[in-house]
């Protein structure tokens, strides 16, 4: 929404609780530490994946991939405190600031980042409910091997899969209150596992560290193939480690937007930092590459009876599946959010702008649920979902770096409640590029990983020239305009909107 009269002494600052959307609202009712709950899903995601990459890089080259990947990902959360502040009734997160900041050039910038986004974490719902399923087989329902393949792959895992899916989305469609108690329920089973994996190996008596193994020795004969398999590795990690942007999502939930926002922002990715830093080491000590890459999640069970007996390694199994459940609560809050945020800045079609009786974006909830229960059956594994969402995934942050540098030069008198030092706007810039060459690498190249091919590559162009075709439609059909690449109508200065914000 924009205002075009200038701002007078007479303009009110309305000082209710909620930020005022058609007949219903988006409620203020968040503190930094419940966006700080809601990022909790991010040590979740190296959990599920660490052992994929420790089986093919060894213990130190999956240190170098996802350290390397997490102080990226504090970098950007730190420079993305300025726009949250910025454009604060704004729900969707990081692709509401690519919108904005490349609107005046290529307005295609914004729908492409925010279905790149969507996609990538909207996906946690496939991609966990599967993992969970396949613990669950493994440590409860071991002799459940039926399966069935062809166009559709249905076997135990995704029944499950399905089933939490669908639980998943009646918990977020009753409001945020049952979301946060979610969240935090399962984060403090996340906090089990963390222990258990991070820590307490390092205390083990057969802790060695000659286990630690550099696996990019052995990436090719030229000094290019280990840098084009760290390049593509930190690709993949991006959808892992850039996660902690998710409490930028809900910016205009939290009773302080300015204060709660950087908070969560800052907290979050500290602690995530810590953990991606010690588990690789914590694990790549106790447990062989080779079994980690025979077993990329089965090593576990392994491990925890080493550490607890067989006995209470079902209990820690239970707290694992919790802070998947962690991850999927938050894609689904996340997701929905940012295709309601799509529609209310005029990316995506109105049906989604849409809140229910309990002030959540439920329609983007049903896109959430139907595109993950197609994922789940149409796709081979979850490897494969992850391929096909990460494309978008990184452009949005391209895009959402890119704009906080182009906003400099176009807004310059735009009020920035938090606003970063030159050094930051330059970094930006230069985040930027990198993840530009990950992006071109990294999705050219998804093979060496064993993991993917070029398949997914053609699924994620085809979202992001989805979401493009639903921007001409909402332009043309909807609001009866023209369609323009360039949106010369961005205002210079603050409008009445953002200050009473």
């Amino acid at each position: 929404m924009t205002v075009s009269r200038e701002i007078t002494e007479s303009d009110a600052v309305p000082s209710t609780a909620t930020i005022a959307v058609d007949d219903r609202s988006l409620l203020k009712t968040m503190h930094w530490y419940d966006g700080f709950v809601m990022a909790l899903s991010n040590p979740g995601f190296i959990i599920a994946n660490i052992g994929y990459t420790i089986g093919q890089l060894g213990a130190l080259g999956a240190l170098a991939v996802w350290l390397g990947s997490m102080v990226i990902a504090v970098l950007q959360n730190k420079i993305y405190t300025e726009p949250a502040t910025m454009f604060p009734s704004h729900s969707g997160g990081i692709p509401m600031y690519a919108f904005e900041g490349w609107r005046k050039r290529f307005t295609l910038a914004g729908p492409m980042s925010a279905i790149g986004y969507w996609a990538g974490w909207s996906s946690v719902l496939a991609i966990f409910g599967m993992t969970i399923g396949g613990l669950a087989q493994s440590q409860w329902f071991p002799g459940q091997t039926w399966s069935t393949s062809g166009v559709i792959h249905l076997d135990l895992p995704r029944v499950i899969a399905v089933g939490l899916i669908l639980a998943i989305w009646v918990i977020n469609a009753l409001g945020i209150k049952p979301v946060k108690i979610l969240g935090y329920l399962t984060g403090g089973l996340l906090m089990v596992p963390l222990v258990l994996f991070a820590l307490v190996p390092f205390f083990l008596s057969d802790f060695e560290w000659s286990r630690m193994s550099w696996g990019f020795a052995g990436a090719g004969a030229s000094g290019w193939g280990a840098v084009q398999l760290a390049l593509v590795w930190l690709y993949l990690n991006a959808w892992s480690a850039y996660g902690v942007e998710v409490c930028a999502t809900f910016a205009p939930e939290y009773h302080d937007t300015e204060r709660d926002t950087r908070l969560a922002l800052q907290r979050s990715a500290m602690f995530a930092l810590a953990v991606y830093a010690l588990l690789p080491l914590a694990l790549g000590g106790v447990i062989d590459q080779k079994t980690m890459a025979e077993s990329p999640l089965g090593f576990y069970t392994e491990l925890l009876h080493r550490e607890i007996g067989s006995g209470l390694s079902n209990v820690v199994i239970i707290f694992m599946i919790g802070s998947f459940i962690l991850g999927m609560n938050a894609a689904s809050a996340g997701g929905a959010r940012t295709l309601y945020g799509m529609s209310k800045s005029g990316m995506t079609v109105r049906w989604l702008g849409h809140l229910n009786r309990h002030n959540v974006p439920n329609r983007g909830m049903y896109v959430d649920v139907v595109a993950n229960i197609l994922a789940v059956l149409l796709l081979p594994s979850t490897v494969a979902v992850l391929a096909a969402s990460n494309l978008g995934y990184v452009l949005c942050h391209v895009l959402a770096l890119s704009a906080v540098v182009l906003m400099r030069r176009d807004r310059p008198e735009w009020p920035r409640p938090l606003r970063l030092a030159k050094g930051w706007v330059i970094l930006a810039g230069v985040l930027a590029v990198f993840n530009v060459v990950l992006l071109v690498v990294g999705s050219l190249s998804f093979g060496l990983t064993g993991y993917g091919g070029f398949g997914q590559l053609l699924i994620g162009i085809g979202l992001l020239a989805f979401a493009c075709v639903l921007y001409v439609y909402r332009q043309v059909v909807e609001d009866k305009e023209s369609f323009r690449l360039r949106d010369d109508t961005v205002e210079q200065v603050a409008t009445v909107e953002q200050v009473a914000a």
